[in-house]
């Protein structure tokens, strides 16, 4: 698949069905847990809550979802990549957007399960600075943080 395909854009409401099945999809296979949310409160956390602290955007194949980013210039709230096209630069590319956008540095958390996106962003220059269990899952995270050079 070549890069044209992969069209990164604003987030719209339009998308937020499909964006909450892929990231419920992604993150369920991450790390081996159903969603405690209700589809819906997960959709309403993703065109209300969210959008109030990060800017979102989606990549579209087609008129597929096929990944998220959630940030702002210091955090990354969220990113998931749909189970189908991970692999392909989809997270890489979402990632040079925060990178780009932010102040020279971002933290992020990520599940400490999941062994793919702790590899990924270690592959993309971010380290670990902390360890805990500050999330709803009460699943053990990983605290990681990007410097630029």
């Amino acid at each position: 698949m070549n890069q044209q395909e992969i069209k990164i854009i604003p987030y719209h409401s339009m998308y937020a069905e499909q964006t909450v099945e892929m990231w419920r999809g992604s993150k369920e296979k991450a790390i081996g847990k159903k969603e405690t949310h209700s589809f819906e409160n997960h959709v309403y956390f993703l065109n209300h809550i969210l959008p109030e602290q990060f800017q979102i955007e989606i990549a579209l194949i087609g008129d597929k979802v096929a990944g998220m980013i959630a940030y702002n210039k210091k955090e990354i709230s969220q990113l998931y990549i749909h189970n189908e096209y991970q692999g392909i630069g989809i997270g890489r590319r979402l990632l040079d957007r925060a990178k780009k956008q932010s102040i020279g540095r971002l933290t992020l958390y990520t599940f400490e399960v999941n062994k793919n996106a702790r590899r990924f962003y270690e592959k993309h220059g971010f380290s670990i600075i902390g360890r805990g269990y500050e999330n709803e899952e009460n699943l053990p995270d990983i605290e990681y943080e990007w410097i630029s050079n």
